[in-house]
């Protein structure tokens, strides 16, 4: 019989610190962490064509992630139209979102915009007419105005940040809500920030036969 070397009892051993997965092998911390959502605004540019909205619809929806709001509206280009697409996700599911985008064929540019760019909300409450001075009270609170009032119901419109938009529903609860109606949020950055057209900027380009400065050394 041979003596095997001499060492610490398979009891007693090192064992690398971490969590293993079922066939032993060591899972990263890093890549099992918990990410916590956060609420991220893409502004996007696309081709302004039928199809583009259920396209970009239907990926969000495939890729399972947490639409908030979608809003599309038309540009200054009528081949270009704009939407503002509002995700609460964790940060690879954000980083995922954009480059899904990027991926579709009718879309021109993605950009995350900052957390302090400027968004706007416009929203429709329809209450019961009942109490008429009450509601016009509430509604200057906000800065809204009546678009529509009879005995039975009134319909107030607010525009604002959704934390506006938020906090004037709740005080609307005291009336008969009857209907809410929000747009979702439109959104540009501050300053002289503006989201750009690649493909214009491209065909520009192409057009004066300029050649796009790079990045030098000094």
């Amino acid at each position: 019989m041979t003596q095997g070397m001499d060492g610490p009892h398979p009891d007693e051993r090192m064992r690398p610190a971490g969590r293993r997965n079922s066939q032993g092998i060591r899972i990263d911390p890093e890549a099992e962490a918990t990410h916590q959502p956060r609420k991220a605004v893409l502004s996007t540019l696309v081709n302004h064509e039928p199809g583009v909205l259920a396209e970009v619809s239907g990926l969000f929806s495939r890729r399972q992630f947490n639409i908030e709001s979608l809003t599309v509206g038309a540009t200054d280009d009528p081949e270009v139209a704009r939407m503002t697409i509002v995700i609460e996700e964790p940060e690879p599911g954000v980083d995922q979102a954009k480059k899904q985008l990027e991926k579709l064929v009718p879309v021109i540019s993605v950009e995350e915009l900052e957390p302090e760019a400027v968004q706007r909300e416009l929203i429709l409450v329809k209450v019961g007419g009942e109490k008429p001075d009450d509601v016009n009270a509430v509604a200057d609170m906000y800065d809204g105005s009546v678009v529509d009032a009879s005995p039975e119901a009134i319909t107030v419109e607010i525009t604002g940040s959704q934390q506006k938009i938020e906090a004037a529903v709740e005080a609307f609860d005291q009336f008969d809500v009857q209907e809410v109606v929000r747009t979702g949020a439109a959104a540009v950055e501050r300053g002289d920030e503006t989201l750009e057209d690649t493909r214009r900027k491209a065909e520009t380009i192409s057009e004066t036969g300029e050649t796009p400065q790079t990045a030098t050394d000094d």
